[in-house]
């Protein structure tokens, strides 16, 4: 199976039956995703796939031959965190760390879902050309990213900080 992971292009055999998740870390070492549940329910294992994140725990990796996979260990550009890495830090948005990674890769997707226009639950305008990052969009875009030690305000701060509508803005110029 081929795949481009983190920018790197990987060819590798494993079992049909593999999930994308065990491909990542029993295979290529790739240990940020965390295996949670094993369900689908907590995001520990949420990855990017072609901009869109997945729970890496329900997807069997061969549905995902040719495509680009972003994990955490991708997000950051060599020594450099990723933005959203560095306010994680700031706010303390993480306690034991285990779900911190699939936090980070669905807030990094959701903003690119945002400025697509994609709109969610509580979107109240969707006919709006932009969706507003607010708190109740925040919340209703990560609820799927569970955080069993409750730093949930420290990572709505850094997120909010990161990717909120003057952080966007300022990315667009």
């Amino acid at each position: 199976m081929e795949f481009t992971i983190n920018q790197q292009a990987v060819d590798v055999a494993v079992d049909i039956r593999t999930s994308l998740l065990d491909l990542l870390r029993d295979t290529l070492g790739l240990t940020g995703s965390k295996k949670g549940c094993n369900q689908g329910a907590c995001g520990a294992c949420t990855v990017i796939v072609d901009g869109e994140r997945i729970n890496a725990c329900l997807a069997l990796a061969v549905q995902y031959q040719g495509r680009s996979i972003t994990t955490v260990e991708g997000l950051a550009s060599g020594d450099h965190l990723h933005p959203l890495q560095r306010a994680f830090v700031a706010h303390d948005g993480f306690q034991c760390g285990y779900c911190t990674p699939g936090q980070l890769c669905s807030a990094v997707a959701m903003a690119d879902e945002i400025a697509r226009g994609i709109p969610s639950h509580v979107t109240r305008d969707l006919t709006a050309r932009t969706i507003a990052l607010d708190h109740d969009e925040l919340r209703e875009r990560m609820s799927g990213n569970l955080c069993r030690c409750g730093a949930y305000n420290g990572i709505v701060d850094a997120i909010a900080e990161t990717f909120g509508e003057a952080a966007l803005k300022e990315q667009a110029a």
